[in-house]
């Protein structure tokens, strides 16, 4: 009855991406991408130089760290296996908001986890629209 539980080591959950690991996924070409596409079409020089800038970031730390943040106004990149455990500063019209690139945002776009500068709602001149209707109600 005295059993002794062996406690169990815990493991870390391995990422997976549509079944393939990343160490895989970063060893594929376009052809097998999501947003095959758009890539087929070949990156635009302005984002070869992101990924450029990027790479020699990660290259000039050692490995356990995270490199420095490198800034851009691209919000329509799309986020590649590489660029996983990057610093990207990504500006919403206002300022640069530090984004760290996690393997769950493989195939997203850079802007997506950002909030542009409105903030989502458009409010035009509704508030003072309402004010107008409530004066006339109370006039009658």
């Amino acid at each position: 009855m005295a059993e002794v539980e062996q406690k169990k080591k815990r493991t870390f959950r391995k990422f997976t991406y549509c079944g393939v690991d990343l160490e895989q996924l970063l060893d594929m070409s376009y052809e097998h991408a999501r947003q095959r596409w758009r890539l087929n079409w070949g990156l635009r020089r302005k984002q070869r130089s992101l990924l450029k800038r990027l790479r020699k970031a990660k290259k000039a730390v050692l490995p356990m760290e995270k490199p420095e943040v490198v800034k851009t106004h691209l919000r329509d990149m799309i986020i590649l296996p590489e660029m996983v455990g990057s610093m990207v500063g990504v500006y919403n019209g206002k300022t640069f908001n530090q984004v760290e690139v996690m393997p769950e945002m493989i195939s997203h776009y850079l802007g997506s986890p950002e909030v542009d500068i409105r903030g989502g709602a458009v409010l035009h001149q509704e508030q003072n629209y309402s004010k107008i209707l409530d004066s006339l109600n109370l006039a009658e």
